[in-house]
C-alpha cells in the first residue's frame, strides 16, 4: 500500500475515530487529542500494518489503547471531588434533544468501561460483533454479553420502560411527518 493510499484511508477513518473517541472520553478536546495520537502512531507504524487486513479495526485498536493509557494516568490525578469546578463549566441545553443527549452521556459515563466500549463499537460505530471482538481482543460472545448488559443498564439508568421513549416526542414526530409530505 502506497503512502498516499494509506493517508487517504486514514483520512476516511477520522469521523468514525472521532465519534468513538468522544464517546469514550466524554470530552471533545480529549477526543481530538486521542484521534491525533492515533493518527500519528498509525502513520509512524504504517510499515507494521498488513495490507489487505482491516485498517479500521487496527486504527480503533490503537485509539482504544491510547484511551486506556490516558485512563490509567488519570487515576493518579486529583479529581474535583465536590464538583465545584464542574458546576461552573456546564452549558444549559436549549432544547429537549440536548437534555436527552446529556442524560445519555451521563448514563454512558456510569457504565463500566468494557460495557461502554462494546456498546459504542457495535451501536455507535456500526461495527459487527466480530469486528468489536477483534478490536477488544475478546470472544464474540463476550462482546454480545457486554452490549446486552450495557443496554439493560442504560435502560435502568435512564428510567425507560421501552425503547421508543428515546428520541423525538410525539409533537416532533408529527411535525417531521407533516414536513415530509
Amino acid at each position: 500500500m502506497s503512502d498516499n493510499d494509506f493517508k487517504s484511508d486514514l483520512m476516511k477513518a477520522i469521523p468514525s475515530l472521532r465519534a468513538f473517541a468522544i464517546s469514550l472520553s466524554g470530552k471533545v478536546d480529549r477526543a481530538d487529542d486521542l484521534v491525533q495520537e492515533t493518527l500519528l502512531k498509525a502513520w509512524a507504524h504504517r510499515d507494521s500494518f498488513t495490507p489487505g487486513t482491516n485498517l479500521r479495526a487496527w486504527l480503533f485498536t490503537i485509539l482504544r489503547n491510547e484511551f486506556y493509557t490516558f485512563f490509567r494516568k488519570r487515576k493518579r490525578e486529583v479529581e474535583d471531588a465536590d464538583g465545584a469546578i464542574a458546576a461552573t463549566v456546564g452549558i444549559h441545553p436549549e432544547q429537549e434533544g440536548h437534555l436527552d443527549l446529556a442524560d445519555m452521556q451521563r448514563a454512558l459515563g456510569k457504565l463500566p468501561v468494557d460495557q461502554r466500549e462494546a456498546l459504542l463499537l457495535v451501536s455507535a460505530s456500526d461495527m459487527s460483533y466480530e469486528e468489536a471482538a477483534e478490536i477488544c481482543g475478546v470472544a464474540v460472545g463476550t462482546i454480545k454479553s457486554r452490549v446486552n448488559r450495557a443496554r439493560n443498564k442504560l435502560t435502568e439508568l435512564l428510567g425507560l420502560s421501552q425503547v421508543p421513549e428515546i428520541g423525538p416526542d410525539n409533537n416532533v414526530k408529527s411535525a417531521l411527518a407533516a414536513e415530509a409530505r
